[in-house]
């Protein structure tokens, strides 16, 4: 296979920069491409561009594969998975951008722009919305304003340079969105982007679309905000490579505020209480951690099916989807123009029904783990036990309180809520129903059940008055699945003990 030959198998990437934790509209941007790829029967490439060498953050391309692999959206090819493409990341393909760039300054397609970072601030100041472009370039330090001899003397000096695309002062440029149909702009209302920084590195823009042809990339997912930026990419293609040799591109939709009104930001999250992340993410230098669906209680399927959902439905009606079905149902023109109001409660919904609708065997190992940080210990009832309270649980967390009472009575029951109400009548119960218990020799809920009612019309009392402190003396509080299945899974000591010492606190 040639390099940038037209390869009609289907290829798509992820191109993120490692500047921090992924958002969450990072990860659904990974997921339609995924989707697509593999519905296609194609390629998903992770591709890493860390040309901005002053934002790379320790730990985030390792927090990127971390996040993937949660999510189960394997790459076929990436820094970590290798493939016939390598080097994925751009700063280890550094010397081939410079190649182009030239290429495109030999062209007239591209020019020298020697200004300081000293003039380009005192012409913002003097110009407002200062824009380096058709209008203001022949004001500035370039190789359009100099002469030859100046530009040859600057660069045997190793001044300090850039390299610009010169955009054409006034040009339609076109291309069909796979979202948004045909897309229209103006090159005058354009700046001439840098293309090669003078540390030598390449900027977004020129890597993005030499590795997208390298790499032989037939399709492009990406955020909507980058759709300013596609009249310099299209005319990069069209002076490199050829506009025939372009992937197919759509811009999705921003996810919004809950309210609507703008992209939804890790600030939004943090103001309302929600994640925007999808693992924990420690920053490196502040040590502040910003948490993440995972460590929120999520399932990697709730947490994929409710991305897919936020600008994407079938048209079926159908919600609660696997990664299989979402596979076989994706298609980019069921995705929305407009974009998305993130709802952290319909999240949450997504998750209590994969909780409800997966085998407990799946979660178990996670619950356990969260039930050992609170000094839990499950035992072999740990599955029946899920089984019986996930009705109960919107998040993995949940099973802390709605399980841990099986495997570690409480230290504090809640007598307070039963005491009003107590008196001899209710005592002599409950130690004649320690001594039934003690003799009985089935330990099945309605065995229990049976054995408890007939009990309390012997005592001429109402059951009603009774379960309530059943409940505080095994749960500790008023909460969990029927209380004679309780006891059932506590088993008889553990049942018996703890009536006693509910009663020890009269």
């Amino acid at each position: 296979m040639t390099e940038g030959t037209i390869n009609k198998k289907v290829r798509v990437r992820f191109a993120p920069s490692p500047t921090g934790g992924l958002h969450l509209g990072g990860v659904r941007t990974v997921l339609f491409n995924y989707l697509f790829a593999k519905q296609q029967g194609g390629d998903f490439i992770v591709r890493i561009e860390d040309t901005d060498q002053t934002r790379f953050v320790e730990g985030a391309e390792d927090y990127i594969f971390d996040t993937l692999k949660w999510c189960g959206l394997t790459p076929d090819e990436s820094p970590l998975h290798g493939g016939p493409f390598a080097p994925y990341r751009q700063s280890e393909r550094k010397p081939m951008y410079k190649e182009f760039a030239d290429k495109l300054v030999s062209e007239g397609k591209a020019y020298y722009a020697f200004d300081t970072a000293e003039e380009l601030d005192a012409k913002r100041k003097e110009i407002n919305n200062f824009q380096y472009s058709h209008a203001t370039r022949g004001l500035m330090k370039n190789s359009l304003t100099l002469s030859e001899a100046e530009v040859a003397e600057l660069l045997a000096n190793n001044t300090p340079y850039v390299i610009r695309i010169l955009l054409p002062d006034e040009e339609e440029v076109k291309f069909t969105d796979l979202i948004r149909g045909e897309v229209t702009f103006n090159t005058k209302e354009v700046d001439d982007k840098v293309l090669l920084k003078a540390d030598g590195m390449p900027t977004y823009h020129l890597a993005v679309v030499v590795d997208d042809y390298k790499m032989q990339i037939t399709h492009a997912f990406r955020g909507e905000e980058w759709l300013p930026s596609a009249p310099v990419h299209i005319l990069l293609w069209k002076y490199l490579f050829g506009l025939e040799n372009m992937p197919q591109w759509a811009h999705l939709p921003l996810i919004l505020k809950p309210d609507g009104n703008g992209k939804l930001s890790k600030r939004d999250g943090d103001r309302l209480g929600f994640p925007t992340f999808s693992l924990d993410w420690i920053d490196p230098k502040t040590k502040e951690v910003t948490i993440g669906f995972r460590e929120r209680g999520f399932l990697p399927e709730a947490f994929v099916n409710m991305l897919a959902a936020l600008g994407w439905n079938d048209g079926s009606g159908q919600e609660l989807f696997s990664l299989e079905e979402l596979i076989a149902k994706f298609s980019i023109d069921r995705v929305h123009k407009g974009g998305a109001k993130f709802d952290y409660e319909k999240a949450k919904w997504y998750n209590q029904e994969w909780i409800k609708k997966l085998p407990v065997a799946s979660y178990k190992e996670q619950v356990a783990g969260l039930l050992a940080k609170k000094g839990i210990v499950a035992n072999d009832n740990l599955e029946q036990v899920l089984e019986l309270v996930r009705e109960r649980c919107v998040l993995l967390n949940d099973f802390v309180e709605q399980a841990g009472f099986f495997f570690k009575p409480s230290a504090t029951p809640d007598i307070a809520a039963i005491q009003p109400k107590w008196d001899e009548k209710k005592n002599m119960f409950f130690i004649e129903l320690i001594r039934a218990y003690e003799l009985s020799t089935l330990w099945e809920a309605s065995d229990l059940e049976i054995e408890f009612k007939e009990l309390v019309a012997a005592h001429q009392l109402k059951p009603g008055e009774l379960m309530l402190p059943f409940r505080i003396m095994l749960v500790g509080g008023k909460f969990g699945p029927g209380v004679f299945e309780i006891a059932a899974i506590l088993g008889k000591e553990e049942t018996l003990s703890r009536i006693k010492h509910v009663l020890s606190l009269f």
